[in-house]
């Protein structure tokens, strides 16, 4: 209260001398913005956005809280896999992320021996969800949407092979200099995404049994050349349990600006 009152009292001692007293500006720190919660296993995931004083976003990352690791879908032999979609926060600056899918796997995918575990994978597509949906390798012109894209648009030691074609996702740029490819288990990895040679998506995977230890690292992104969507992008990403908050945080930081290039529409 005695700060207000000495402000007041500054400003008629100012204005009775005739003098024009310009309002204090107080500087914006960073922000952080919260997408809405959605059921996952006990517990929700949701999008978090943070920003700099300057609006420009600084990481996207998915919360989980700790419950969401428990009471999860088994899987049987016709399901392989449970997609949860989360919504970006809505007053969040635009990264160029358009919306995230937690898709969990209950007995993991192939390759075999590599990724064949319980795990999740965390998809921050950079399209809509109707394209998302029109993602397919089926019928006329199959063939070339699994085609390999453009060098540039992969980063340096990546692969995309065109087994790793999944409906409604895309294929998959993988890393073979990850350790898990090289007899270690798997822990995370970072995946790129790509239809008919467009980039489409970008995709940090955990293992749930390396999400159960409470892990804290950071790791370094490979990066492409060129991205086809406009937007932030990772230059490094983040696996990490908050004691304090009692959740996962799965993210991409040190966001970085890139023009991308025109390319079609998923059609």
């Amino acid at each position: 209260m005695w700060l207000s009152g000495w402000g007041t009292k500054r400003s008629m001692a100012a204005l009775a001398l005739g003098l024009v007293v310009a309002p204090v500006a107080i500087a914006a720190g960073p922000r952080t913005y919260y997408g809405d919660p959605v059921a996952i296993g006990n517990g929700t995931g949701r999008v978090v956005v943070a920003a700099n004083s300057a609006g420009v976003p600084t990481s996207v990352s998915v919360a989980l809280s700790a419950a969401a690791l428990t009471g999860l879908p088994a899987g049987s032999a016709t399901v392989h896999e449970v997609e949860y979609e989360l919504a970006m926060p809505a007053r969040a600056p635009k990264t160029g992320i358009d919306h995230v899918a937690v898709d969990w796997n209950p007995h993991g995918h192939p390759p075999a021996g590599v990724y064949t575990v319980p795990h999740f994978d965390f998809h921050f597509y950079a399209i809509s969800r109707d394209e998302q949906a029109r993602v397919t390798f089926v019928g006329e012109g199959g063939d070339a949407k699994r085609a390999v894209p453009d060098a540039s648009l992969i980063p340096a030691g990546y692969v995309v092979p065109p087994d790793t074609a999944v409906e409604k996702m895309g294929v998959h740029g993988v890393d073979p200099a990850g350790p898990e490819f090289h007899g270690k288990p798997f822990t995370s990895t970072f995946i790129y995404g790509y239809y008919a040679g467009r980039l489409t998506f970008v995709e940090p995977m955990a293992a749930l049994s390396f999400l159960q230890s409470k892990p804290d690292v950071t790791l370094p992104v490979k990066t492409p050349a060129r991205y086809s969507v406009p937007g932030y992008y990772p230059t490094k990403y983040r696996v990490g349990y908050d004691a304090e908050r009692d959740e996962y945080r799965i993210g991409l930081l040190a966001l970085k600006p890139r023009g991308g290039v025109k390319t079609a529409a998923v059609q």
